[in-house]
């Protein structure tokens, strides 16, 4: 009886308790994107919000369509980056049949988190060299300074994602190194 007590608390509790600065920055990333997918919006219906560019040449679903997908996919993917803060990113949730209560070996989510990071990190290399016009890159040409200067503060919110997805990917390995990669009955 001791025997299935102690496997039961050690497939359901985390590793180790999470830190108040990784729980904040979980919370953090879907807000930072925000802003860029609510800028998305009105482009899909041909609102160039500024932009000094030809409208898209597709079709106005097909405009809207891309532009929500988008928007649905980088909000689902920062909800996603909480997993690197909750217990159900150490151990499968107990109502998922036949994997229910089985721990999730550290690397199954620390390699495409970091993958995601290096690469959100790119994008915020890009974002620096783009805005700022260095090294002979330049972003999108706007009508005003207003509008450029909101394109770059939304832009550059979302930009934030790769430094802040590496800092948690290090935070969750750092929690669950140690702590045994096979899987549990």
């Amino acid at each position: 009886m001791a025997i299935s007590e102690t496997t039961t608390t050690a497939t359901t509790t985390p590793a180790r308790p999470v830190p108040l600065w990784a729980e904040r920055v979980a919370r953090l990333l879907p807000l930072l994107a925000l802003p860029v997918c609510l800028w998305r919006l009105p482009i899909g219906f041909d609102h160039l919000m500024g932009a000094d560019v030809a409208p898209m040449s597709w079709s106005r679903w097909a405009n809207v369509s891309y532009v929500v997908t988008l928007s649905l996919l980088t909000e689902a993917c920062a909800l996603l980056c909480r997993g690197l803060v909750r217990p159900w990113g150490e151990v499968v949730p107990r109502r998922v049949p036949g994997l229910g209560g089985r721990r999730i070996p550290p690397y199954a989510v620390t390699v495409p988190a970091t993958l995601l990071g290096l690469l959100f990190t790119a994008l915020l290399v890009d974002w620096v060299l783009c805005t700022f016009h260095l090294a002979g890159f330049s972003d999108v040409p706007y009508t005003n300074g207003w509008w450029r200067l909101l394109a770059a503060v939304t832009s550059g919110l979302m930009a934030l994602w790769g430094p802040l997805i590496l800092a948690l990917t290090y935070g969750y390995h750092r929690r669950r190194r140690g702590t045994g990669t096979g899987t549990s009955a």
